[in-house]
This record gives C-alpha cells, structure tokens and sequence, in this order.
C-alpha cells in the first residue's frame, strides 16, 4: 500500500479557456486541484488571426509553479493536452517562425479548395480516415507552405499544438499520436504519417517529427525552465494530448456498448472501435475518425457545442448585460418549450460575432418563432444540441449497425444540468454525465499509467469510478421529443435545400 500520495500536473488548453491542475493519487483515488486558470482569446491581426503562444506558456509556467506549491513532496511530471488541428513552427535553432494560426481563420476555405483539386474529398477520407473540415490541418499546412516558402528550410519542424509546448518544456520534438490523428496526414487508423498524401500535396516531408505513443516519457524541464521556476527535475510526459482522447480514457465505463459526447466550446459524439469506418455513407454524414490511447479509433462527429453559448454571452457582455452560466440556464429553463431549433454545425456559426443575431436570424428566415429574449435564445440553442446529438446516435447506428445502450456525457457540457437532461429525453437513453473534469482528470491518469501506479486503461477507468460521482439523467417526455426531432429534421432539410 502506498504510503505517500503522488503528484502531477496537468496542463489543458481549451479553444476558449486553459488551466493547470494538479491531480493527486493515493493508490486508489485521484484528486484534482485547479492551481492555475486563464482566458485563452485568439489574437486579430489585420486579417488574419493568431493564438498568442507566447503568453500561454507564460501562463504555462505559471501553473508549474502555483502547482508546486503547497506539497510536501515534489511533483513528478507534467503533461499537456490541447485542441485539435492546430501547429507552430520551430525552426533549428529552436525559434518559434511565428505564432500559431487559428482553425477559424478565413484562409482555410481557399487552401481546402485547393487540396482537393489534387486529391478528392473521397480519396482523402479513405487515406486518413479524417473527414475534410477546412480547420484541418492538412489544408492549414498546404497554406504555410505556399505563404512562407522562404521559411521552410530543411531544419522547420511542424509541432502540433501539444507537442509546441511539449518542445519549449522538454527541448524534444515529437508528434504524440492521438494529435496527429486530428491531422488528416496520417494513414487512417494508423500511427505513421501519409508520406503518399505528404508527397502529391508538395508538403516537405523534413516537416514531420517521428511520431510517438501516448505514454512516452519525453524527458525532464529544461535546465533553464528548472532555474527560472526553481523547479526540482519534472518529467514531460505526452499523454492523450488531444483533449478528447484524455477525456475519453477517464469515462467510467465498465462495458464498451456506449456513446460518448465530450462537450466543451465543441461536441465531439461517436464510439470506440478496433477500425476506422471510412465508408461513403460515413463522410457524407460528416463522421472522422481519431486515435485513442490504448490503440483504437474514436469514429466521431464534430460539431460546434457550447461555441454557440459562450458567443452569446460574450455579445451580451459587449451589450452590458452579463450572467453567470448558471443564470443563463435558469432563464432558459423558464423560457417555452420547443419554439424554435437552429443547426449548431451550420458553417453561419462557425466565425466569431453577432451570435444572438445569427440565431435569430436563421429562426427567422426557416419560418420558425424568432426567439427575442435571453432565455428563449438559450433554450433554442441547448434544444438544438440536444436534438443534434439525437441525429449523430442515430448516424452512429446506421454506420456501425450497433445502437449504443446509453451516453457517458463528460466536459464543462456536464455543469449545463439542462443540457443534459434534454440530451437524454431527445435520444431515448440514459446518460450519465460525469466527470465534468474529464480531460485534466484523463491526463493525469495517464501519467499516472505511464509511471507504472495503474496498469491498464481499464484500472485508469475503475479509479475514475471510485473517484468522481457521475449523475445518470433518465429520458423524460419522449413523445413530445420525437416531434421536435421531426421538426429538427424538417429545417435541415430547409437549410440543405437552399445550400444546393
């Protein structure tokens, strides 16, 4: 039995927010402590538009040392885990070429037009098993590489968000590869980069670092990060750095017959599997396919979650009129049921802006009650993603021929109680909403895992259990549900119609 509990930090980044905890396990259970929280706000420049790095990892640090703090034995590692898609460049003598580009930017519709007059959307699906988004990265790097040619000498390495920190922490380039799965440059389901895809893109192959397996060791903190944060030795540790694939290690499931949904600024709904599904049926409803940690694909829809939400708030804040998410919750509870829907994937809601304007505007032009108060836009955007995530369930039946029993709901998305009995009552299953801190939870964990305290996943998944109380939400009202489903149905139908 262990006598002393032990300690790792976990750094996730969020589209919207990041935060360093600190997890503690004692050989049974995990704890978690926010050490350190801060607003993650993309940078406009011109017309273009930036993640400004150089403040997160300050911020980063930060974290290392509030986490430090407060313990009487030292923290052992650290891992970071972030968004998908998105990458910097480092060139040999370690600089940063320029900060990283933001997965929202305009940019990626040309260079995605321009990828597939090479390769088709058909083809590309079947070689990397990624559905083609114009936020991938694929489409991203063809960019950088025909703006900022003159840069790219044979010493530029491409590091995927997690692994950019990763470098400045440890000094060591690597690719982890449930990261690289968000890519669209890997063999689908496989962790090896796409040298044929790489090769007929024009994209230089000295660009890609070897990939590596969650679980790998990188190294220690720099000698010059230990100096500057009076840090003792901390190993670096890549874990599932894709956020969803350390959220989805931490699902306390006990059998693999489930849905998950990860909901955050995105939802992210789909199974576990041994194969990716790279069928034609499965791109045109729009299904990618990932990696995991423990070597499966997570064949997934991702869609714009609680985006819609916090866009809202942040132009009500502009307006002078703030609340709290509970408050907003509150007001979409008292507002009428089932007046209106919107379709939270429509590309209308994928840039920054007038949120509550553009709903009410595609309320308006479908024929739909145009919501006017607050608390009537909430309940149509939490009854929009619940009826969404009602579609995917089904989709996820008819491209896998299995109807999963019921849906591990885990993310920030958990804290919306609405959210998640709307979830329930529109897709006719339980759902069992918890851990809300499932991605830093997961990351921890698997730190954890890699140090040799727990064995396997499945122990990750029983601590998970035995550590956090997840709520199940049964189906309520399912009769009125299905009506509105129809209703959901029928207005994208509309919007498919006018689109062609």
């Amino acid at each position: 039995m262990r006598i002393q509990a032990t300690h790792v930090l976990a750094a996730d980044y969020g589209a919207g927010s990041g935060r360093v905890v600190r997890g503690t396990f004692n050989g049974s259970k995990l704890s978690l402590q926010e050490m350190h929280r801060f607003s993650n706000e993309p940078v406009q420049l011109g017309d273009e538009l930036y993640w400004d790095f150089l403040r997160l990892f300050h911020e980063l640090k930060q974290g290392i040392v509030k986490g430090m703090q407060g313990i009487s034995h030292p923290v052992r590692s650290i891992a970071v885990d972030t968004w998908g898609v998105d990458y910097g460049l480092v060139d040999g003598a370690g600089r940063l070429c320029f900060n990283p580009r933001h997965y929202r930017e305009s940019r990626n519709a040309k260079w995605m037009e321009e990828v597939v007059h090479m390769v088709n959307e058909e083809e590309l699906y079947s070689m990397s098993g990624v559905l083609p988004q114009q936020i991938n990265t694929v489409f991203q790097l063809l960019g950088s590489v025909r703006e900022h040619s003159e840069t790219l000498r044979p010493d530029v390495r491409m590091l995927l968000m997690p692994d950019l920190f990763n470098y400045y922490l440890s000094g060591q380039q690597a690719c982890e590869y449930t990261i690289a799965s968000t890519s669209g440059l890997l063999h689908a389901g496989e962790a090896r980069w796409n040298e044929q895809l790489i090769g007929r893109l024009g994209i230089p192959e000295t660009l890609f670092p070897p990939l590596v397996q969650p679980g790998t060791v990188l190294g220690q903190l720099t000698d010059d990060l230990c100096a500057e944060l009076r840090s003792g030795p901390m190993q670096v540790i890549s874990v599932g750095s894709h956020d969803t694939s350390s959220a989805l290690a931490a699902i306390p499931a006990t059998d693999s017959e489930f849905a998950f949904i990860s909901c955050g600024t995105w939802s992210l709904m789909g199974v576990e599997r041994d194969t990716p599904v790279l069928d034609d049926r499965s791109r045109q409803l729009g299904f990618t396919n990932e990696g995991t940690v423990n070597g499966k694909v997570r064949t997934l829809k991702n869609r714009s979650g609680l985006w819609l939400l916090q866009e809202c708030k942040r132009q009500w804040e502009r307006e002078n009129q703030c609340f709290t998410h509970e408050e907003l919750v509150q007001l979409a509870a008292s507002a009428t049921a089932h007046q209106c829907y919107v379709s939270p994937g429509d590309g209308v809601y994928l840039a920054p802006g007038d949120m509550p304007e553009r709903i009410r505007q595609q309320c308006s032009s479908s024929g739909q009650t145009t919501p006017e108060t607050t608390g009537a836009i909430v309940r149509c955007i939490l009854e929009s993603l619940a009826l969404e995530f009602r579609q995917t369930l089904d989709e996820l039946e008819l491209i896998t021929g299995t109807r999963p029993r019921l849906i591990h709901m885990v993310g920030g998305g958990v804290h919306n109680h609405l959210l998640c009995q709307f979830t329930a009552n529109a897709a006719g299953v339980p759902v069992i909403a918890g851990p809300a801190e499932a991605t830093s939870a997961g990351n921890c964990m698997l730190q954890f895992l890699a140090h040799g305290e727990v064995s396997s996943l499945s122990e990750v998944r029983e601590v998970m259990a035995s550590s956090f109380s997840p709520e199940t939400y049964e189906p309520e009202g399912t009769a009125r549900w299905q009506e509105a489903y129809e209703s959901y149905q029928n207005l994208n139908q509309t919007l498919a119609n006018r689109s062609n």
